[in-house]
């Protein structure tokens, strides 16, 4: 600071003349503390250069201070005279703040010149009153919940600026007194009473004064606000709790308005909420108006309201959605009926069926009891008839008493007669069934009443009885006769025809039918004569309330139907090639027999297959048994016959009796016979050995495969090659271990089978199963071989030696060319035997086990005998040779 004051002293002398100076500075001033902002504290003025140049417009200011502080500043009052003065910026307090400061007071002209000066301002104390701090000192609102227990509301606080070590007490006091709040001496606000809110506590104004010991004194305001609780329960102002309304009013409409209103609604949003709190499926109510209308249908005359009338809802207003205060109200609706249900009936249409024979001033029907009103109350509910109206019914139907529902037959119903005919015995009442209260619904009712026929006549047939006659030749199907019946009452009802007895045979348990509407009668099978040649038949008809019955006599009328039967009817023979003319072949004979025909009405005749004429029957006619014979010898040497085997068609014909001009008009059966006959050539060798017996198999398969089983044959053959693969894999390793443990001897050590010159013979044994079969052998033939008979199955092919005592002398063989019979060994001569057996072979469809050794030849290509064969076994398998061999 000193070095500035000579800074500017040295400038001033710089200048020339006479200097700047700064009267009645530096100085020292006074000022009282918290003066106020203006405040004069000193004032000074200003001594020009010898220029004259005035000072610069701003100066003299304070450049500096000491302390710093903007509490002071320069105010101008001429060109040259000026004033200290307070700004208010800081507040100067002697006891808080800076008691002195040092200002530094600069001053410059127009020319440069300049002083410098000091001023010493001292602040003064001054006995100040108490002061309110902060809000309170402006102020205060409180706020005080309402209900609250009275006590403690607020501490109010002051100081003493005077006082700071705050030593000194200061005393409070309320200006306005109330009798709901005290204030204690040292500044305690207190409550006396519970306020509330909604009996008009809701603010009060109180001034709280404060005093020092000097008497010194300052006031401050408190607002007390009562703070509004929701501790009020809403009130429901509408008067009405009970409501009459009418029934089918339509939905939404508006049937109570309820209100109600929250005291606490002061100070808080009004926002009731109204609910129903009983179950109702009628009312609905608007939360937010209060407001209930019709939610459904309301129905007097259904359900619980039929019984009650009255609906009871209990409303809840609440003034929040959760929590808050709330309050219930009990309303009633009382349902009024109106007649909005018109008379109705169960049904309204009636179908009546009257006995023809009804008696006059029957109740035929009783319409209360199929209608109703479903009106609750009288008289919406009541109902009456009106008269009977329809074409034709007024002379015949009345309803007494009038306007009951009650109808009563007056006139006549009889079904035969003419009137009643001509109106189809249908009758038509329209009856109207009306409301006795407005708006007089109506509906009509429709009775048709009908008239049943009663059975006056009896059901009878236009004959007593009937006789049929029908040829046993006719098919099935055939009309045999037809039977009628007739009922004169009316209407004509449908017949059905059945057979109830007869017309059963031991074939069939049905021979007849009966067609069920027409009563035509017709055959279901062939009829017999020769079985059953007259059926009684018991036609009944019935229609549905009579039943009657007729017997019908069916005559089977004779016709020649039967063929004749033989027996056997296909035979196999065998016949040797020189067998004499007029043989009766094998003894055979035919026995033939027909039902319908005399044993001497038969006929023979061989049709084809007889070439050259070689066969005939005797007696080829009037006899019921004929022979086979042999007519010429066989020439086949001469070449005029080629077939051996012969195969003949006989037809037996039962038209011996008649003369030809009825043949051609008469029914003529014929039947057949099949026979196979075979020549036998001579034989060119003699067998030693006789054949064994066959055995033939038959074998019965049936095919049981499933086209579903399709993965049965793939396993099957899947597996077949997988174990015969395993076999040929065993039999490889079989082979190298026999190689490896057993070898072979060199073709040195080889001894011939055979010496040189012998034939070795071999025995073959040869197994036969026989197999007993329950066989039907029709056919008899003569072994070429042994001469033999032996009996065969012309089916199976199946054969057996007959009884050597039941056999016929054998015919003996001369050898060709005059030779002598000589005895040859096993095999040789096979190849005429084959041949000759060829065809046997084929008839019984190769079922001989051939002998293994059989045609075998040596090392020489002679024949040679069976190997291995069994003497033994031959003789017990073989037949006993003839006693003549």
């Amino acid at each position: 600071m000193q070095e500035a004051i000579i800074l500017l002293a040295l400038l001033g002398a710089m200048s020339g003349g006479e200097a700047l100076h700064l009267i009645l500075l530096p100085a020292t001033g006074n000022v009282a503390e918290n003066s106020p902002p203006g405040t004069s504290v000193h004032k000074f003025s200003v001594k020009l250069s010898a220029s004259l140049s005035p000072v610069i417009p701003g100066f003299p200011q304070i450049i500096n201070s000491n302390p710093l502080t903007d509490a002071f500043r320069v105010n101008c009052l001429s060109g040259t005279h000026f004033e200290i003065v307070t700004t208010g910026k800081e507040q100067l307090d002697f006891e808080t703040g800076p008691n002195i400061f040092d200002l530094q007071i600069y001053v410059k002209d127009d020319v440069g010149v300049t002083d410098l000066q000091v001023l010493t301002v001292q602040v003064t104390d001054v006995n100040e009153p108490p002061q309110f701090q902060g809000n309170l000192a402006e102020g205060l609102h409180l706020y005080l919940v309402e209900g609250a227990n009275p006590g403690f509301i607020y501490q109010v606080e002051a100081f003493d600026p005077e006082d700071t070590s705050r030593n000194i007490p200061l005393s409070y006091f309320l200006i306005s007194p109330s009798k709901n709040f005290r204030m204690s001496a040292n500044g305690t606000l207190f409550s006396t009473t519970e306020l509330d809110f909604e009996a008009g506590h809701r603010s009060f104004h109180l001034i709280v004064e404060v005093r020092d010991s000097g008497g010194l004194k300052a006031s401050t305001e408190l607002q007390v606000n009562i703070v509004n609780l929701n501790d009020e329960a809403p009130r429901f102002t509408s008067p009405t709790r009970v409501y009459t309304i009418l029934e089918e009013l339509s939905p939404g409409t508006i049937v109570a308005n309820i209100t109600a209103e929250d005291p606490d609604n002061e100070g808080f949003p009004s926002h009731l909420l109204y609910s129903i709190t009983t179950v109702s499926k009628y009312f609905m109510i608007n939360q937010l108006t209060g407001t209930i209308q019709v939610a459904q249908r309301i129905d007097r005359d259904a359900g619980e309201l039929r019984q009650n009338p009255t609906i009871s809802l209990e409303v809840l207003v609440k003034d929040r959605p959760y929590g808050g205060q709330e309050n219930r109200i009990q309303i009633t609706f009382i349902v009024e009926d109106v007649n909005d249900n018109p008379a109705t009936c169960q049904k309204f249409t009636f179908s009546i069926m009257v006995p023809e024979r009804t008696a006059k001033g029957t109740s035929l029907l009783d319409l209360n009891k199929f209608c109703f009103d479903d009106d609750s109350e009288a008289p919406n509910n009541r109902f009456n008839f009106t008269m009977p109206s329809g074409v034709g019914s007024g002379s015949r139907f009345l309803q007494d008493p009038a306007g009951s529902g009650k109808i009563v037959l007056i006139g006549d119903l009889d079904y035969e007669t003419p009137r009643n005919l001509a109106a189809g015995n249908k009758y038509t009442v329209i009856i109207q069934v009306q409301d006795a209260a407005p708006p007089y619904y109506k509906n009509n009712i429709y009775v048709y009443i009908l008239t049943s026929p009663e059975n006056e006549f009896p059901l009878i047939f236009d004959r007593p009885s009937y006789v049929f006659d029908v040829s046993e030749r006719r098919p099935a199907r055939t009309r045999v006769g037809q039977v009628r019946a007739t009922d004169k009452d009316l209407p004509q009802s449908s017949l059905v025809y059945s057979i109830s007895s007869g017309g059963a045979s031991l074939q069939y348990p049905n021979v007849f039918w009966i067609n069920p509407k027409t009563g035509e009668l017709q055959l279901v099978t062939k009829v017999d004569y020769e079985t059953t040649p007259i059926y009684i038949l018991r036609i009944q008809a019935t229609n549905n309330e009579d039943t009657s019955s007729v017997t019908v006599t069916v005559n089977i009328v004779e016709e020649n139907d039967e063929k004749p039967i033989c027996t056997p009817n296909s035979y196999f023979l065998a016949l040797p090639v020189d067998l004499k003319v007029g043989t009766n072949i094998q003894n055979f004979k035919l026995t033939c027999t027909d039902l319908d025909s005399s044993p001497r009405s038969f006929r023979y005749s061989i049709g084809p297959g007889n070439v050259n004429n070689h066969f005939t029957f005797s007696p080829n006619a009037g006899s019921n048994v004929t022979r086979l014979l042999l007519t010429s010898r066989f020439d086949y040497a001469g070449g005029l016959d080629k077939i051996w085997d012969y195969k003949l068609l006989v037809y037996v014909t039962d038209d011996n009796l008649l003369s030809d001009r009825k043949k051609a008009e008469a029914l003529v059966e014929t039947g057949t016979v099949t026979l196979n006959i075979k020549v036998i050539p001579h034989p060119t060798t003699i067998i030693t050995t006789t054949p064994r017996p066959r055995v033939t198999y038959q074998v019965l398969r049936k095919n049981v495969y499933s086209p579903s089983a399709w993965y049965v044959p793939f396993v099957i053959t899947l597996g077949s090659i997988l174990l015969l693969g395993l076999l040929v894999y065993l039999v490889v390793l079989l082979a190298k271990a026999i190689h490896r443990h057993c070898p072979c001897k060199t073709g040195k050590n080889k001894e011939p089978l055979t010496k040189k010159g012998e034939t070795k013979t071999a025995k073959t044994d040869v197994v036969v199963e026989t197999l007993q079969m329950n066989t039907v052998f029709d056919g008899e033939a003569i072994d070429p071989v042994t001469g033999e008979i032996y009996e065969f199955n012309s089916k199976t092919g199946a054969r057996k030696w007959k009884d050597p005592l039941t056999q016929m002398p054998k015919w003996k063989e001369s050898s060709p060319q005059g030779a002598a019979p000589r005895r040859v060994t096993a095999g040789e001569g096979m190849g005429s035997l084959r041949s000759a057996n060829q065809e046997e072979d084929e008839l019984s469809g190769k079922a001989w086990a051939e002998d293994a050794g059989l045609g075998s030849r040596n090392e020489g290509g002679k024949p040679g005998t069976p190997k291995n064969r069994n003497p033994a076994f031959m003789n017990r398998a073989s037949p006993k040779p003839h006693p003549g061999k």
